[in-house]
């Protein structure tokens, strides 16, 4: 390699140099910080998107049996013991209300607890490559079901 001759040149080389690194650098830290900012916006859209179809399915359920003066079973809540990624956790409440959708509009004492607990009890679910075994902790039905579900990852 030759030596460049003249300072001046050397030195408007050095600040393009240096230009063109620090722009790469931001660039980088940019991309990384709206890459994250997505992320959390898609979790909560994902989260969002649950509770409407949830809302919708309760609110369907709920106009088929506005007739009766029983007490029916408005709405279901899962509360998930998981030390995992969020996603996964929204993925698998999801599924889990999906199983006992057909429950709403119903007279509460028509349900049996024994069959809800059965239904998800020790069941082995499969979300993003991942498997999951939910073990029920504890119900509690009045017009609200509550189910505390403990998630264990297989391996």
């Amino acid at each position: 390699m030759g030596r460049v001759k003249n300072r001046g040149t050397a030195l408007f080389i050095v600040f393009i140099t240096g230009m063109i690194i620090g722009g790469l650098i931001g660039i980088l830290s940019i991309s990384t910080f709206v890459s994250y900012r997505l992320d959390q916006d898609h979790e909560i859209i994902t989260e969002l998107k649950n509770t409407i179809e949830d809302k919708n399915l309760r609110l369907e359920k709920l106009e088929e049996s506005i007739n009766q003066q029983k007490i029916i079973l408005k709405e279901i809540q899962v509360e998930l013991v998981f030390e995992g990624n969020e996603m996964d956790a929204i993925t698998l409440e999801k599924h889990i209300k999906e199983k006992y959708v057909k429950l709403i509009g119903k007279e509460v004492k028509d349900i049996d607890i024994d069959l809800i607990e059965a239904i998800i009890d020790r069941r082995i679910m499969k979300v993003n490559g991942k498997e999951y075994q939910l073990f029920v902790e504890k119900i509690h039905l009045t017009d609200i079901l509550r189910i505390w579900i403990e998630v264990k990852i297989l391996e």
